[in-house]
């Protein structure tokens, strides 16, 4: 994974182009391009946007959210054989299980499934116009529907752009409430592993896995670094009360240490264990899917 990349031009206009998703969204994504100035180009459908790319250079296409996912999917290939390196989000009412997997793997800057957040939307596309070294962020060395390894380049960039697509990973035997909590927990431990192991240099890669068994989910991160000691464990915040919030801080400070260990508690709330190894650069997060019924007193 390369970690060099070449900020855009901004004396160059910029151009995107948008397939048709209905009056809502073609204006929402109208808004945001048009405020910063990019030029705007309208496509009706995937025949029509082809065409267009394989005329013209653009530096983000989204897709019409009245496509179905593979058919997005498809198209993103056939994109990818005309502009390599073209930033492309996919917006699809209607996905299979395994889309938004196959998407980060041929390259798409983001997939949304519906409902869409026009606000989350927006973001995104912002993100898009703004970030220049996208394409090489987030690297599939394998994967199976039970099993996912990647590599994520060490930069706040990269982690929103990899928490959107877990976002937007739909499993009919994951409830949404525990879908949520899986996707906050293993954000709270990503920012960790990039800031404290990789120290958010982009030259530095977070390694990650996911395995989705029957009745659990477990998530492995490992970060570059060299991981920390039970003792710096003691002073960071490890339960709820009100005077371990607070006292910390000051145990911190004498120590030389900034505030820390939010995320690590917001993280062992969110799922059921959350496992560390020996050198403490490594951890584990599981989410059981079928909690033991709770007995009468």
């Amino acid at each position: 994974m390369s970690a060099h990349c070449i900020p855009p031009d901004v004396s160059v206009s910029q151009t995107a182009l948008v397939i048709d998703s209905g009056p809502e969204l073609n204006e929402l994504l109208n808004s945001v391009l048009s405020r910063d100035g990019w030029t705007i180009e309208h496509a009706a459908n995937h025949e029509d946007a082809l065409d267009l790319a394989k005329r013209d250079s653009f530096d983000l296409i989204i897709t019409g959210r009245k496509t179905r996912g593979p058919e997005d999917i498809e198209f993103l290939r056939k994109i990818r054989g005309t502009r390599a390196h073209v930033r492309l989000i996919i917006l699809a009412d209607e996905w299979t299980p395994g889309d938004v997997l196959t998407a980060m793997r041929e390259g798409a800057f983001s997939y949304f499934c519906a409902p869409f957040q026009p606000e989350t939307v927006a973001e995104t596309v912002r993100a898009a116009m703004n970030y220049p070294c996208w394409d090489d962020g987030i690297e599939v060395l394998s994967a199976t529907p039970q099993w996912v390894r990647l590599m994520a380049r060490c930069d706040i960039e990269t982690a929103d752009r990899l928490v959107l697509f877990l976002q937007n990973v739909r499993d009919p035997n994951i409830s949404e409430d525990d879908r949520a909590d899986i996707v906050a927990a293993f954000r709270e431990i990503l920012m960790n592993a990039m800031e404290h192991g990789g120290h958010f240099d982009p030259s530095q890669h977070v390694e990650i896995s996911f395995v989705k068994a029957r009745r659990a989910v477990m998530c492995r991160v490992k970060d570059p670094g060299h991981g920390f000691s039970q003792d710096e464990l003691r002073h960071a915040v490890k339960t709820g009360s009100p005077e371990d919030l607070f006292s910390h801080i000051a145990v911190r400070e004498e120590k030389g240490l900034r505030p820390g260990g939010f995320g690590l508690l917001m993280a062992r709330k969110l799922v059921d264990e959350l496992i560390y190894n020996e050198q403490g650069n490594e951890v584990v997060l599981v989410k059981y899917l079928d909690k033991p019924a709770q007995t009468a007193a």
